[in-house]
């Protein structure tokens, strides 16, 4: 058994065979407590015993020895890799790989627990071994391990309030807003989502914009044993669609938008299959708010039993804004609007984040400080001061010029923030983008024909080329540039850091650049790997040529 730091004044020891004990009134010493196989939760989860990590769990068929429900399990894995002796292994079938084929490792590393998928146990090879292994049998192999990792860490939802944000486009900006404005109102507050998790300052990389189930339990118990009382997640279709987002407990959810998307591949087949787990999650929330604007937003919270916000721009919301203007100083960039509830004009609030988009963000937040029952002046300070990592993120604004990184990659994206900057009266705005590799082709038509349409200039660079030469994809776009009006007022350079050099050279007083696609990522995908690239540190380094220290 690992060594576990006990603080005797607020640990609980739990779930033992349905007790409960408090350690600081209990008689029993602490090795009796040990010795009898109580569970300790602490910031890392177990050990526990094995039947009461399967307790709630529904199983087609187990076999194996059943002193092995007496086993003290360390954790639970689905990667054969962390698989050791004390561990239960949960083989899933994925996009490119079976797990099951990696159950022989994992038994080889010393593991006795595994979790199969039926119809997949002759794949796993886990006949015929020198010591039998307790198998269990289930019909979803990712429904056993959000229901596993849900147990293990104690159900960490449950003490927390958790909401949920989904859609096309806004989530990831939500979830920074929502965090800025929270702790300021004095709820601590963490998030979880495409960009990491973070809470009282810590720090987290992920890999997806909803993480596994496990993740995403083991970050939950996490930041509530540091405190944290709310947590935004992104719940993203791909999420719903391999049960990330089984068994949480939300406290409300968030609906933004929905245009097609992630569609092809190893994602979605068809819009109508990503627009049905979109809807879906919010079976999973008691209550919610939409954007009322889009057409889809009753349509998204039919199976919502309680409270229902409609936020936007139009007259039927329950939360509305208008009087949107533009507001700009030598260091600070935003809008500031109007708030109505049922038509009835009731305050003015200011986000530091510039666009239509973020009022409708700013409005959606609001309606979560509402569910909460805060009093929505508590939110202008966390509104007024939010930065937002690579989503319309102004990293460089003087009297001068402006730089904006922004993750915009696709159309629809792109043409937002090129109009949502021309109204702050710009001498002229440069785009900076590429289009990612190994995919449709379509994209470089839209963007290059956006950029061309609409900007005053366009640096054409790589972004996630892939297996493709990032200057034939630049090429590519340049056609469409053209063809849109930009002809002779573009570039191409295909190395994203001269790039990027050369487009912060090219300001001048009144401009603004925009270098849209890479956003928050620190990488670059190339020929399967990831190279590391940081869009921020290729501005400072431009900048510090122009005699510009930040």
């Amino acid at each position: 058994m690992p060594p576990i730091k006990i603080d005797i004044q607020t640990i609980v020891i739990k779930y033992y065979k349905g007790l409960l004990f408090d350690l600081q009134d209990s008689i029993i010493s602490v090795r009796q407590l040990f010795e009898r196989r109580f569970i300790v939760f602490t910031s890392i989860g177990g050990p526990m015993i094995l039947e009461q990590l399967l307790e709630g769990l529904e199983t087609a068929a187990v076999t194996g020895p059943d002193t092995a429900l007496q086993t003290d399990i360390s954790d639970v894995v689905y990667d054969s890799r962390k698989a050791v002796e004390g561990t239960l292994f949960v083989c899933m079938v994925g996009a490119e790989t079976d797990g099951h084929r990696y159950a022989r490792n994992a038994y080889d590393a010393g593991c006795r627990v595994f979790v199969l998928e039926a119809g997949h146990e002759s794949t796993a090879g886990l006949g015929s071994l020198p010591e039998q292994p307790y198998i269990i049998v289930v019909e979803n192999t990712r429904v056993a391990l959000a229901k596993l990792s849900d147990t293990f860490f104690g159900h960490p939802s449950g003490d927390l309030k958790v909401i949920g944000i989904t859609g096309t486009k806004g989530k990831t900006s939500i979830t920074y807003i929502l965090q800025a404005v929270l702790d300021r109102a004095g709820i601590p507050t963490g998030l979880i989502g495409t960009a990491g998790a973070s809470w009282n300052g810590k720090q987290v990389p992920t890999v997806n914009t909803t993480p596994e189930s496990y993740e995403t339990q083991k970050l939950l118990r996490q930041m509530a044993d540091d405190g944290v009382k709310a947590v935004a997640i992104e719940v993203s279709s791909l999420g719903v669609k391999w049960h990330r987002t089984d068994f949480l407990e939300f406290f409300c959810g968030i609906f933004t938008n929905i245009s097609p998307d992630h569609i092809g591949g190893h994602e979605h087949k068809t819009y109508e299959e990503y627009y049905s787990f979109k809807k879906a999650f919010f079976s999973l929330c008691n209550q919610a708010a939409a954007c009322g604007d889009d057409p889809a937003a009753a349509d998204m919270l039919e199976a919502v039993p309680g409270r229902k916000i409609f936020y936007g721009l139009s007259e039927h919301n329950e939360f509305r804004a208008e009087n949107m203007v533009p507001t700009r100083s030598d260091d600070f960039m935003g809008i500031r609007f109007d708030f109505l509830r049922n038509g009835v004009r009731e305050d003015t609030f200011e986000i530091s984040l510039p666009g239509d988009f973020s009022v409708h963000n700013a409005l959606a937040v609001l309606a979560v400080c509402d569910l909460m029952g805060l009093d929505l002046e508590q939110a202008k300070e966390g509104l007024r001061t939010v930065r937002v990592p690579g989503r319309c993120q102004i990293k460089y604004l003087s009297k001068e010029f402006g730089i904006i990184i922004d993750y915009a990659h696709n159309d629809i994206s792109l043409e937002g923030i090129i109009r949502t900057v021309r109204a702050y009266g710009p001498k002229r705005i440069i785009t900076l983008f590429g289009s990612v590799g190994d995919r449709a082709q379509l994209r470089r038509e839209e963007l290059g024909t956006t950029s061309g349409r609409l900007a005053d200039f366009t640096v054409i660079t790589e972004d996630d080329p892939g297996f493709e030469d990032p200057k034939k994809i630049a090429d590519e776009i340049a056609v469409f540039v053209e063809k849109a009006g930009g002809a002779g007022k573009y570039v191409v350079i295909p190395d994203r850091e001269e790039a990027v050099a050369y487009a912060v050279a090219m300001l001048e007083p009144g401009d603004f650049l925009l270098c849209c696609g890479k956003g928050h990522e620190r990488f670059m995908k190339v020929r399967g790997k990831k190279e590391p690239f940081n869009e921020e540190r290729c501005i400072e380094e431009a900048l510090k040529k122009r005699g510009i220290e930040l």
